[in-house]
């Protein structure tokens, strides 16, 4: 209940213990199957890894407990795994997880889920796009206050602050989606990250997993954490972004303002009152999210080829950046989709401030130029 406003529905079951189950069992029936079709393991073992792998009788919650004694979800996962295989074909539980690492199936699991993750941020992040060009474009010429340190400025239009919203939403996730193209790729590099266990066959099977798991191929990374790191920084940056939209928002909901409300919240002590409640959810994720991304580059400074603490805290941060993005780009895609903007009390407060001028010109030419400019960079 305490992460309630931390993440979305969907994301939290994505994150679910079941889903990390079934990513990690997802693992190990495709490195069997690999294995198999190379020759390393005998096919009828890849059968009946597949089959004892189904996520179902699989106790989630005690792989957990057990993982606090070797700091490894692996380990009792694969515990699991061969005992299932034991009772239903005993021969085969030696093969399982044959030659691979505990941060093999980890990271690679971890991968599984970020790749279902970014296109759930992906749609979203559409709708929000979509919306606030409509707006520009919509309030091209509905004339507002401009406000710096927030006072009362020069003269602009809604339609070139929506404009501004939109560059800024556009460039942050123009390299959030890059960052997920660079970091969702295969782990699997056995004990020290040269698949020794496999000898000159090893970066065959690596290519032949990553293909039975539909990820791109890569020499392991095992303490190289730059790829995920970036992912993590520009969900920050993304988060951050709309942290921004979602304070402008706060402020011109105000009722001493009263220039747009998005559809809002109620008062628990208060009937009438609207509470900017979408901005508030994406506030809250902007307020947590530099911290988290702090906590993950701290953890880039791994010892060796295994890390012993950084990439163990990984897990829990990565889970609460990407929860916390999505949290916020729900919240500010339904505040967005449902804005009700006021031009009248736009021009009311714009003609009650000390020398407003008219620049409204100008805001529509940089209006175009934003948009113009964002879409040549696509």
């Amino acid at each position: 209940m305490l992460h309630s406003l931390a993440t979305t529905d969907e994301l939290a079951e994505l994150f679910s213990g079941r889903s990390v189950l079934e990513a990690m069992l997802a693992f190990e029936t495709a490195l069997a199957r690999a294995q198999a079709r190379m020759g390393m393991i005998p096919p009828a073992a890849a059968d009946a890894i597949a089959r004892a792998a189904a996520p179902d009788g699989f106790d989630a919650a005690g792989i957990a407990r057990a993982s606090r004694e070797s700091a490894s979800l692996a380990i009792p996962l694969v515990n699991a795994l061969a005992a299932r295989l034991r009772e239903i074909d005993e021969p085969s539980a030696r093969f399982v997880h044959w030659g691979a690492t505990s941060q093999d199936v980890i990271d690679t699991a971890m991968i599984l889920l970020l790749k279902r993750a970014q296109p759930i941020l992906a749609r979203d992040h559409g709708r929000l796009a979509q919306a606030l060009r409509e707006f520009s474009e919509r309030h091209a010429q509905t004339v507002m206050v401009a406000r710096t340190l927030l006072q009362p400025a020069t003269a602009t239009t809604f339609g070139y602050k929506a404009a501004g919203w939109y560059g800024l939403v556009h460039r942050s996730w123009r390299r959030l989606d890059g960052s997920f193209q660079e970091a969702l790729r295969l782990q699997f590099g056995g004990v020290s990250g040269t698949l020794a266990s496999y000898g000159a066959d090893g970066p065959a099977l690596a290519r032949e997993l990553a293909g039975e798991l539909d990820l791109p191929d890569s020499t392991p990374w095992h303490t190289h954490r730059d790829r995920l790191a970036a992912l993590a920084a520009h969900c920050g940056i993304y988060t951050g972004a709309l942290g921004k939209i979602a304070r402008d928002i706060a402020l011109l909901m105000q009722h001493e303002v009263g220039e747009a409300a998005e559809p809002g919240g109620g008062s628990s002590a208060m009937p009438g009152k609207r509470n900017p409640a979408g901005c508030v959810i994406a506030l809250a994720a902007a307020n947590r999210t530099p911290g988290l991304v702090a906590a993950f580059l701290a953890g880039m400074v791994q010892e060796h080829e295994r890390a012993a603490g950084g990439w163990q805290a990984e897990w829990p941060a990565m889970v609460e950046i990407v929860g916390a993005t999505g949290s916020a780009l729900a919240a500010m895609t339904g505040a967005i989709e449902g804005l009700t903007v006021y031009p009248e009390r736009m021009r009311a407060n714009l003609a009650a401030a000390p020398g407003a001028g008219d620049c409204v010109g100008a805001a529509e030419d940089f209006r175009k130029r934003l948009l113009e400019d964002n879409d040549a960079s696509d």
